[in-house]
């Protein structure tokens, strides 16, 4: 565990602590904790959440990850005990499971609600209390979108896969609705005594076009987690430049920490396949499909460990991605 050093160097810290674990939900939890924001503070209102008030809390929560990757039933029982099938609310569990049974901050609520006039205005994802009696309001979101293409670098050019989503409104709507309902007179009749210091934990991936540069916006957290994205009709040229690499279609709640590394002998019945065979797959698709690439390692015991995610996108789609790019949005 002494290798593992989060305050050192973050990236490198958590692709040890990934390397470290086995379970996909531990490693899942792991990255949740442990990734890059996707936005910058955004002040004065959009505070950004951090798991950790301390280098010992991190610490001690690495310790706890290594001793629940040992003995994960705890967390899968947790996770089963709930249908999830949605990946914000997958992660919502997965952060609400550390806060009530981790080391660091204290869950006070989770889902608060508040109501007027018998109508639910809002919810308050989770009310924390850190070790030094910080009381904080934090609004969770976990995001994948797409730059839409071109040269233009702003938020509003980030879009979701299916088009129902922008990191611009997204953010709008985290800034003027969620994070200030903990500030409102009508919550503190709930019976949480305040104050709340409201607080945006937002994580996800962000995905650039292939063989597009562009800059990032300038609200984005430039050491985010990125991918790439491609149409159907360049799949097969995208792929040629990755002649080593295996295929695999990355389901919903795949979406956060990379996979697992796969043992050789069982690469056939995981779902890792040649590109002209996911190509087969993914022509059947009516949207757009995350995949991940996979390389054997070429030490140790050869297995398949994920180098890259993206998404394969209809033929259609960049062209209804940049006019949702630029759709101005009605308040």
């Amino acid at each position: 565990m002494s290798a593992i050093e989060p305050a050192a160097a973050p990236a490198a810290a958590l692709d040890a602590l990934l390397e470290a674990l086995s379970g996909p939900a531990v490693r899942d939890l792991a990255w949740l904790l442990f990734s890059a924001p996707l936005l910058r503070a955004q002040p004065p209102a959009g505070e950004l959440a951090g798991a950790f008030e301390c280098a010992d809390e991190a610490a001690a929560t690495i310790a706890w990850l290594l001793a629940l990757d040992r003995d994960p039933r705890p967390l899968t029982e947790a996770l089963e005990a709930t249908r999830i099938v949605r990946l914000g609310r997958y992660a919502e569990c997965l952060l609400g499971y550390f806060l009530q049974h981790g080391p660091a901050a204290r869950l006070v609520a989770a889902n608060v609600a508040l109501r007027l006039a018998g109508r639910t205005i809002g919810e308050c994802d989770f009310l924390v209390e850190t070790a030094s009696g910080r009381r904080l309001h934090w609004e969770l979101a976990v995001k994948c979108y797409l730059h839409a293409g071109g040269e233009r670098a702003e938020l509003a050019d980030y879009v979701g896969p299916n088009l129902q989503d922008r990191f611009d409104l997204k953010r709008a709507h985290l800034l003027g609705h969620q994070l200030p309902l903990s500030a409102r007179d009508e919550f503190a009749a709930l019976g949480h005594a305040g104050p709340w210091q409201a607080q945006m934990f937002v994580k996800g991936w962000l995905f650039y076009r292939w063989r597009e540069s562009c800059s990032i916006a300038p609200d984005v957290e430039p050491t985010h987690h990125r991918g790439f994205w491609v149409t159907r009709g360049e799949w097969m040229a995208f792929c040629a430049t990755r002649a080593h690499a295996r295929w695999m279609v990355l389901p919903r709640l795949a979406w956060l920490a990379p996979r697992p590394a796969i043992a050789n002998a069982d690469a056939d019945a995981s779902g890792l396949g040649a590109a002209a065979a996911l190509a087969e797959r993914l022509a059947l698709q009516s949207g757009p499909t995350m995949v991940g690439s996979f390389e054997r390692e070429r030490t140790g015991l050869g297995r398949w460990r994920e180098i890259e995610r993206g998404f394969v996108v209809p033929d259609e789609w960049p062209e209804q991605a940049r006019a949702f790019a630029q759709k101005i949005a009605i308040s």
